[in-house]
């Protein structure tokens, strides 16, 4: 575990709210210079607490209006089934995440459609008919806020 100290935690509050701000942009918003501002954020990355930078694509605007939640229980367990299962989930490009998970599920999988029929199609055509898939339950995503974190 790294050792963060406050000027740590700002960088990757920051960073969590605007992955596409430089060393220089950064460094202005907290107050530091831009080397000393690159050197932290260089030490975060070697230490794997800033493990890169991506996007958020506005799915809406895409044409994605509907973001759905399941639950899916594997029907057989065992290494074979998990591996199975990941591999052909992975394939679907309307799963945008899976979490192999301990509860009441064995994965949470995130899913996005243009409509709740499509959702329909993408459940019957393609989640249902994957390798041992069991129970699946769905929760309709209404609205969604993102936050910084516990930092």
């Amino acid at each position: 575990m790294i050792d963060l100290d406050d000027t740590d935690r700002a960088i990757l509050r920051t960073l969590a709210v605007d992955a596409t701000l430089s060393a220089g942009a950064l460094g202005r918003q907290l107050g530091l210079s831009q080397p000393a501002t690159w050197r932290r954020m260089k030490r975060l990355t070697e230490a794997g607490a800033l493990a890169g930078r991506r996007l958020d694509l506005d799915r809406a605007a895409l044409g994605f209006g509907v973001t759905v939640f399941l639950g899916v229980s594997l029907a057989a367990k065992g290494r074979m089934s998990l591996e199975d299962f990941e591999r052909a989930v992975g394939a679907i490009p309307e799963v945008q995440t899976v979490q192999h998970v301990l509860g009441l599920y064995d994965y949470r999988l995130r899913v996005v459609a243009r409509d709740l029929s499509d959702f329909e199609r993408v459940l019957r055509r393609r989640i249902m008919t994957l390798p041992g898939v069991g129970q699946v339950d769905a929760n309709v995503l209404l609205s969604e806020e993102r936050l910084a974190g516990p930092l």
